[in-house]
């Protein structure tokens, strides 16, 4: 487990991730990471965007359901 210190920067708050979070991670600086809520009722870190998850996967449902029309489509 990693602990984060909550600190002031500027007139806001955040916490500075440590070299080992950001390599797991693989993000650098600049990168957006996502909070989401989890099922047990705790949070997640993540650089992925789960709603760009979501739609990507649908997506891919509607390619392989509706293939037929979008080949024809496609002509």
């Amino acid at each position: 487990m990693i602990a984060l210190k909550l600190t002031a920067i500027g007139s806001s708050s955040g916490v500075i991730l440590p070299k080992e979070a950001i390599a797991r991670l693989k993000v650098k600086k600049g990168d957006v990471l996502y909070l989401t809520e989890s099922a047990d009722g705790g949070y997640r870190l993540t650089p992925y965007n789960p709603d760009f998850a979501r739609q990507t996967a649908l997506a891919e449902d509607i390619m392989h359901d509706d293939r037929e029309i979008l080949r024809a489509l496609a002509k």
